[in-house]
């Protein structure tokens, strides 16, 4: 929750001051809207993310077929923009054929390469899965000038 009490780390160079300490992200962000509502001049304030780590978040079992099927996707979608670069020189309704024609090509080599891709890992990493980089804490910083005013924007714990 929130620290107004200082730093628990080094401080930014340029005579900065913690203000206050989160666990959450979405908790320094509040504060800082909070601030920018009330008229702070904002550009004052960072927002710094200490102990980082990665969270990978597994989200399922990665066959061949689901493979294929995800580059079936990726390549239909890469097709229909080649169609629609292509469709510029489509004469009448045709540009509707070569949309659908390209999307169909770029679907089809999309699913080949997605399974071959995941056929030659040899089941070296049969899952998907979401990373994303997380923080212990988030201390919000402002210059020291600043630091008086900002404290007022400060609920305590």
């Amino acid at each position: 929750m929130t620290t107004p009490t200082g730093p628990s780390g080094p401080a930014p160079t340029g005579q900065q001051q913690c203000i206050a300490s989160f666990s959450d992200y979405a908790d320094a962000q509040r504060l800082v809207d909070r601030m920018s509502d009330g008229g702070f001049p904002v550009q004052y304030v960072r927002i710094i993310g200490d102990d980082l780590r990665t969270i990978e978040h597994v989200t399922g079992r990665m066959t061949k077929g689901r493979a294929a099927l995800a580059g079936a996707g990726t390549g239909a979608w890469f097709g229909l923009l080649i169609g629609l670069l292509l469709s510029i020189f489509a004469v009448g309704p045709l540009w509707l054929w070569v949309w659908l024609i390209a999307a169909a090509i770029g679907a089809f080599w999309g699913a080949v390469f997605g399974f071959v891709a995941h056929w030659s890992t040899r089941g070296e990493r049969d899952f998907s899965s979401v990373q994303s980089l997380v923080a212990q804490r988030y201390d919000v910083f402002v210059t020291a000038e600043h630091a008086a005013e900002a404290s007022r924007f400060v609920q305590p714990a």
